[in-house]
């Protein structure tokens, strides 16, 4: 299962709540490219899909369409926030390599 740490969530939760219209969650998907192989996307969604796996955190809903959800087993999803930037990290056990960026990744 895909983890949230608290930080992550709170951002997240920072851009639903300034959002126009009712968020129903967060979509976390990975698809081809990447210099990697595979990349991370990330998108709040007004409606959950029927197809959904979906996990939740402090109220938070996560959704992973069924191609991303084995490729995201394990992953930890932080929100980091420093001097040189700030943005989502994902750490996957899985991953076989992955580039500089921390974008993308290979299995």
């Amino acid at each position: 299962m895909i983890t949230l740490t608290d930080s992550a969530v709170a951002a997240v939760q920072r851009f639903i709540d300034n959002a126009e219209n009712p968020m129903a969650g967060l979509r976390i998907k990975v698809e081809g490219g990447g210099c990697s192989g595979f990349q991370y996307g990330m998108k709040l969604e007004e409606e959950v899909d029927q197809a959904d796996q979906v996990v939740e955190f402090d109220g938070l809903k996560v959704l992973l369409d069924e191609n991303s959800a084995p490729l995201l087993d394990g992953v930890i999803v932080d929100f980091v926030d420093g001097l040189d930037g700030s943005g989502f990290k994902f750490e996957n056990p899985n991953a076989s390599n992955s580039c500089g960026c921390g974008k993308s990744f290979s299995c």
